[in-house]
């Protein structure tokens, strides 16, 4: 019995902790991760962008790839307006071998991915953002010298059927803060495969 009630609350402790992240109003962390070019890319790289579209996603997950030309959508809408996506693959390849560096390689080339798309290696950045799902959007606007997270969820509500989509939370959110407005709603939730953290 102790054993179990022990147990129980390590579980709990641990989702706890796994369950922080961000929150929107917060202000977040850059990153500086092993791109599918070889190159290292950091949001410092892009001095002119006035936020970024951070996606969470990964090969294996079918969410993801239903989302894959609707993040290519994304950036070329918004990249030219300086909300660039920067995609990140946060799994543990040991887990899933489909989520390889070198699969991400080829996903990028077989679907012309026009974004980076990033290899959280030790999931320091997906823990730090709070990310539990893939895709998992965090939108975050340029204030100052600070990044501050405006939107937290889903891409839209429809991750079966593009032309179902009745709402685009991503799509909306960013339009919003190009206009100067709050984004409504400012959180949504993530659809999708459970990340695969190691531990």
């Amino acid at each position: 019995m102790r054993r179990t009630i022990i147990l129980t609350i390590a579980i709990m402790f641990g989702l706890t902790a796994f369950s922080k992240g961000y929150k929107v109003g917060d202000k977040a962390s850059g990153f500086n991760l092993l791109n599918v070019d070889g190159k290292m890319v950091s949001l410092e790289n892009y001095g002119e962008a006035n936020g970024f579209i951070v996606i969470f996603t990964c090969n294996h997950c079918p969410f993801s790839v239903a989302y894959e030309d609707r993040i290519n959508e994304l950036n070329s809408k918004f990249s030219s307006k300086g909300w660039p996506v920067i995609a990140i693959n946060p799994n543990d390849s040991t887990i899933v071998p489909g989520d390889s560096y070198s699969n991400m390689q080829i996903r990028t080339k077989e679907k012309n991915f026009t974004f980076p798309y990033l290899l959280d290696a030790d999931q320091s950045i997906a823990k730090t953002y709070g990310a539990t799902r893939t895709p998992h959007v965090y939108v975050l606007q340029k204030e100052d010298r600070d990044l501050i997270v405006k939107y937290i969820g889903a891409i839209d509500d429809n991750h079966e059927d593009p032309d179902r989509v009745r709402a685009r939370f991503t799509e909306e959110a960013v339009d919003a803060l190009i206009a100067d407005k709050t984004p409504n709603p400012e959180f949504t939730k993530a659809i999708g495969c459970t990340i695969k953290y190691s531990k």
